[in-house]
C-alpha cells in the first residue's frame, strides 16, 4: 500500500471525465482502492476520488460519520462506475464544502437533498442506495470529481468562497464544513 499525492485544482486530471473501470477485480484496481484507503486515512478525510490521486478512473471512496450523518451514517464505502439519480430535484440545500484538491478554502454549494446511487463495490458486486442530506452531499461531491467538476464550479455565489481559517466570521458552525476532511467536534 502507498500514500498517494493529491492533485490540486488546476491539474488536468481534475478537469476531465474519468474512464469507466472495465474489471473491478483487476489487481491494479484493488491496489488503487487500497492505496486510496490508506491515503484517506493518513490525511484524515471523509472521501476521495481516483482523479484526486492522479488516476482518471471512475472510483470513489467515502464514509459518513455518525456525528454528521443525521441518522444516515455509512461505513467506508467504495463505488466503482457510480451512477446517480436525483430523486427530489426541487429539494435542495446550501452548505459549506471543502476539498482536498482545493486546500485551505471552503465554499457554500447548493445540492439536491435526496438521491439514489448505484455502482459496483470493491468486490465487483452491485450496490444501490438512497441517500439524503449529508450522505447525498458527500456522494455528489465525490462523484463530481469523476466528471471533471470541483465544488467551486457548482457555487452560485463566489463571495461565499473563503479561506477555512476565516470561518470564525461566519454564523455557520465549523462542524458543518468540509466534505473531504474530518472536522474535530
Amino acid at each position: 500500500m502507498a500514500i498517494l499525492k493529491i492533485a490540486k485544482m488546476g491539474h488536468p486530471v481534475l478537469r476531465q471525465p474519468a474512464q469507466l473501470v472495465r474489471d473491478p477485480k483487476a489487481p491494479e484496481i484493488q491496489r488503487l482502492i487500497g492505496d486510496m484507503l490508506e491515503t484517506l486515512s493518513d490525511i484524515g478525510g471523509i472521501g476521495l476520488a481516483a482523479p484526486q490521486v492522479h488516476v482518471p478512473l471512475r472510483v470513489v471512496i467515502f464514509e459518513v460519520p455518525a456525528q454528521r450523518a443525521g441518522g444516515d451514517a455509512q461505513p467506508m464505502t467504495c463505488l466503482i462506475n457510480p451512477v446517480i439519480e436525483v430523486i427530489s430535484p426541487t429539494s435542495t440545500s446550501e452548505d459549506w464544502e471543502g476539498c482536498l484538491s482545493v486546500p485551505g478554502l471552503v465554499g457554500r454549494v447548493l445540492r439536491p437533498n435526496h438521491i439514489r446511487y448505484a455502482a459496483l463495490d470493491q468486490h465487483g458486486l452491485p450496490i444501490s442506495r438512497e441517500a439524503k442530506g449529508y450522505h447525498a452531499r458527500v456522494v455528489l461531491h465525490e462523484c463530481d470529481h469523476l466528471d471533471g467538476f470541483l465544488y467551486p464550479m457548482r457555487m452560485t455565489d463566489i463571495s461565499k468562497l473563503i479561506f477555512r481559517d476565516e470561518m470564525r466570521f461566519w454564523s455557520t458552525p465549523p462542524s458543518t464544513v468540509d466534505i473531504d476532511t474530518k472536522i474535530d467536534e
